[in-house]
């Protein structure tokens, strides 16, 4: 399959609430997601909007989403990047000792996996976090339910490691979430 890797563009919302709504109906989505499809669809098109222009190339910095688009133009694959810093409270409620990122929303459509497009994503996603004006970035870390082995699979074929650290998944007393960490290499 061909395909290119690239930031979303500020005006692009409607594909990428298309490619959000495809999958939140991924079977596995309950687990890879803190999100539900019929919540993500009752959303208003500004929801959309302000996310798109949020995560986009021109946008603030603090985000990024990376899509892969094939030659026929459809987004076959996503993952978005935060930027956070050390000393400060992150969105999951810790605080990193680091300058990090926190790549959050991996999804591949079912006919582009076993492509190269998921480790294309996570190739960009570390470039960017590497390449962050004003910090050194030290780690890119994700978070993956203890239950989706293919993830998990992909996260470590792709050089990510288990942490150790784990964190309760809202709403239940048993399910928790994995940290992985990719550490910034050497030089």
């Amino acid at each position: 399959m061909d395909f290119d890797i690239r930031v979303i563009r500020a005006d692009e919302w409607e594909q990428a609430r298309e490619l959000r709504l495809s999958a939140l109906r991924d079977p596995l989505a309950h687990l890879a997601f803190l999100d539900t499809y019929e919540a993500a669809a009752a959303r208003p098109d500004s929801f959309w909007q302000e996310r798109t222009v949020g995560a986009s190339e021109d946008g603030p910095g603090g985000v990024r989403q990376f899509v892969a688009e094939a030659a026929d133009g459809r987004w076959v694959g996503t993952v978005s990047v935060l930027v956070e810093r050390a000393e400060a409270e992150t969105f999951f409620g810790d605080v990193p000792v680091v300058e990090q990122t926190h790549v959050v929303g991996v999804f591949v459509r079912d006919e582009a996996r076993g492509s190269g497009v998921i480790d294309a994503l996570f190739a960009a996603a570390a470039e960017w976090s590497w390449s962050l004006a004003g910090q050194r970035t030290e780690r890119v870390r994700l978070y993956v339910h203890s239950e989706n082995g293919r993830a998990q699979a992909a996260y470590r074929r792709l050089g990510f490691a288990d942490t150790g650290a784990r964190v309760a998944l809202h709403g239940s007393e048993e399910a928790n979430e994995l940290e992985y960490e990719l550490l910034r290499p050497a030089g």
